[in-house]
């Protein structure tokens, strides 16, 4: 399938930066410098900016998401959020498994799963997160590792719930560490997912699949790792916080 078949989509992960006066301030700014992209425009915001966020993107093209939620719907979770929650704020998207929620906050492959499954059953698309720790890199198990992780995430997962799946490919050695992998590296790393989803479900399903690379990209390597055969998108950490340089990115993945 050609890629340019495939939706092209750059999403920001703000992680625990902005408070709501904040985010308006910088979703104002992105807004304008985006309004023609080609691609999908997504920004990921904590939690106590998601209806500022929300309200100052209305009508725009710009979609906001969430960085994380439980699996439950309700219960004796304190500090945790639902997505039945996300859900009664038309919060159209959800990163599910980053790093950091898996290294800093004890999450595994199984309760990633279940927050897959809680956010596909309250209609939320999932930006799914995967990517080996350096030392997994060196010892040469990379794909070993990617592709557990995948399977396992999107276990329970029908095809055509996996139309409501972006993956995004982060190398855990690349994630706020200014390295990156090489393009090479990167797309890689992507087509190896892209081949694991084949087999979990069909080539037609994994071409159409949307697979996103989060390891450092910025204004100057998006559009040399974005014209990789596999690589259809960005999870952008520090740059979604600098209009002009997701302004860069979202251009690059336009072209």
């Amino acid at each position: 399938m050609n890629k340019a078949l495939r939706k092209a989509v750059i999403a920001g992960n703000w992680k625990m930066n902005k408070t709501p006066c904040e985010a308006r301030e910088l979703l104002e700014a992105i807004k304008p410098l985006v309004q023609n992209a080609k691609c999908d425009v997504v920004a990921c915001v904590p939690f106590v900016d998601l209806q500022t966020a929300l309200d100052a993107t209305a009508g725009s093209n710009i979609g906001i998401g969430a960085e994380n939620c439980h699996w439950e719907a309700s219960g004796a979770y304190t500090g945790e959020i639902s997505a039945p929650m996300l859900k009664a704020m038309s919060v159209p998207y959800v990163i599910i498994g980053h790093s950091e929620r898996r290294t800093y906050f004890g999450e595994t492959d199984v309760t990633v799963n279940k927050r897959v499954r809680a956010a596909l059953d309250n209609g939320l698309t999932v930006i799914l997160c995967v990517g080996e720790y350096l030392e997994q890199r060196e010892q040469g198990i990379t794909g070993e590792v990617v592709a557990l992780q995948t399977k396992i995430a999107l276990q329970g997962v029908s095809a055509d719930e996996l139309k409501r799946v972006i993956i995004a490919y982060e190398p855990v050695w690349a994630i706020g560490t200014g390295k990156t992998a090489t393009a090479e590296q990167a797309n890689e790393v992507c087509a190896l997912i892209r081949s694991t989803v084949a087999g979990l479900y069909s080539w037609a399903a994994a071409n159409a699949l949307t697979i996103q690379y989060g390891g450092s990209m910025n204004a100057q390597n998006a559009a040399e790792l974005l014209d990789q055969p596999d690589v259809d998108g960005g999870l952008i950490g520090g740059a979604s916080l600098k209009p002009a340089d997701f302004a860069e990115i979202v251009k690059a993945a336009s072209r």
